[in-house]
């Protein structure tokens, strides 16, 4: 004697909850934002670190009072600063044109008490 099995229906598919999609696209948009700022950071630290850093432009000579020698030099504009020490110890800023390398100014710095 055969059994009767009741006969089970294939599961219906549901339609898709409307926030559900909605969600499901939200994701979609940020997973491609993301990759899209990644590739974009990792171009541009690529570009900004394999190119070559650009010299500044020097007078052809700088000339120093005599006695002193330059301890140190920074660059601005259209200038540079270079801290001078002399035989005494006494230490100046030498503010000079950057292309005739013309003296423009002078500071002296305080010795240490």
């Amino acid at each position: 004697m055969p059994r009767d099995v009741p006969h089970e229906e294939p599961p219906r598919e549901l339609p898709e909850p409307p926030g559900l999609r909605r969600l499901r696209r939200l994701v979609t948009l940020l997973t491609a934002t993301l990759i899209v700022g990644m590739a974009t950071i990792v171009v541009l630290l690529f570009i900004r670190l394999t190119s070559a850093p650009q010299a500044p432009e020097l007078p052809t000579a700088i000339a120093l009072p005599a006695g002193e020698r330059a301890g140190a030099v920074t660059f601005g504009s259209d200038w540079l600063a270079v801290v001078t020490v002399d035989e005494a110890g006494q230490e100046r800023i030498r503010v000079l044109d950057r292309t005739s390398g013309a003296e423009r100014g002078m500071v002296e710095i305080g010795r240490r008490q």
